[in-house]
């Protein structure tokens, strides 16, 4: 007797550059999965997307594609300071949730937001796509097996290599909410078990020091300590001349895990000049198996019910450090956590 594999039919909120990525990926590379929308209210972005990946509709206003009954499951990709009601939107209409990091940019939001979907009963994932990595998910799971023995200190590091020729829409405190947000996801589950119990971040604008006064930063350095002792630091600059930069690292009483890897291959060139290495110079580029691999997982999980890796507390866990990354450097010392 053979069995139908169930089809989840998924409409996209937002076509800018991720969202365009994700419903490429929808579309063409993840099992399971059907492009069946497009919404965007950006005056006919919405309709060229969905011509291009032939998806059957597309709407100017999301809660037009929330009301669909056709459409199983949700993707929001929009600007980060929308994310949190579009969650709670779908979850009311009876939609199972992909969200873009972060989910929402007050703890009340997210709490807004995980009840949301409880309340529904729908899925609700986000976008933490390091977890998906080669390396970072076999870490992962061998320091959840025990091989590291004590997590003592951790690393996690994030050097974006786009040029910030005009970062005047960059929203205050980027740097933490929607960059450092993927590292604190990182640290907090390289540490299984352990809370986060102090903070402290500094920052300053290096990259663009005629953008401070507008509110941009765009380097920082913190450091989490955990309740087992666990010391972690986070880095971030928004300018990577060499590269996109995603790399980790756990030191443990029984030895050490490095995740991440810059290069686009494993070729070396050896010449005149020197040594090289051909470098990725996109998150899409780098991260290109991982971001189709949390695609599949959600999917999969809007058809069986299961619970995805990355959840809504996930998302409130990592971005309580952001926060406390704020409030750090507003107040210039060590912020205290409950643990």
């Amino acid at each position: 007797m053979s069995v139908t594999k169930q089809i989840v039919r998924v409409g996209l909120i937002g076509a800018g550059r991720m969202g365009s990525f994700h419903a490429t990926s929808l579309a063409q590379k993840v099992p399971g999965a059907v492009l069946a929308a497009v919404a965007d209210p950006v005056p006919g972005a919405a309709q060229r997307l969905a011509e291009k990946l032939g998806a059957g509709k597309y709407y100017s206003e999301p809660q037009l594609m929330l009301d669909d009954p056709d459409i199983d499951a949700v993707l929001i990709a929009t600007p980060a300071r929308t994310h949190a009601e579009l969650v709670a939107a779908a979850a009311r209409a009876g939609k199972h949730v992909f969200c873009e990091k972060p989910m929402a940019i007050t703890l009340e939001e997210a709490d807004h937001a995980i009840a949301a979907a409880k309340t529904a009963g729908v899925v609700l994932q986000v976008g933490f796509n390091r977890r998906f990595a080669n390396g970072f998910a076999a870490a992962l799971d061998a320091i959840k097996k025990g091989e590291i023995g004590t997590p003592q200190l951790i690393r996690s590091l994030t050097r974006d290599p786009s040029p910030l020729r005009d970062p005047s829409g960059i929203p205050p405190w980027t740097i933490y909410l929607e960059t450092l947000i993927h590292d604190f996801d990182t640290l907090l589950h390289c540490n299984p078990g352990a809370k986060p119990v102090e903070v402290y971040a500094i920052a300053d604008a290096l990259v663009r020091p005629d953008f401070k006064d507008k509110g941009l930063l765009d380097t920082s350095v913190v450091t989490i300590r955990f309740d087992n002792g666990a010391i972690a630091v986070a880095d971030a600059s928004f300018e990577a001349v060499y590269g996109y930069d995603v790399r980790a690292e756990v030191f443990g009483s029984n030895g050490m895990f490095q995740m991440g890897n810059i290069n686009v291959n494993n070729c070396v060139r050896y010449g005149a000049a020197g040594i090289a290495i051909e470098t990725s110079r996109q998150d899409t580029d780098l991260l290109a198996d991982a971001y189709i691999a949390e695609l599949t997982e959600f999917v999969r999980c809007a058809a069986s019910g299961e619970t995805p890796r990355a959840t809504g507390e996930d998302a409130r866990n990592a971005l309580e450090i952001a926060l406390a990354c704020i409030a750090s450097v507003q107040q210039s010392k060590p912020i205290q956590l409950r643990g």
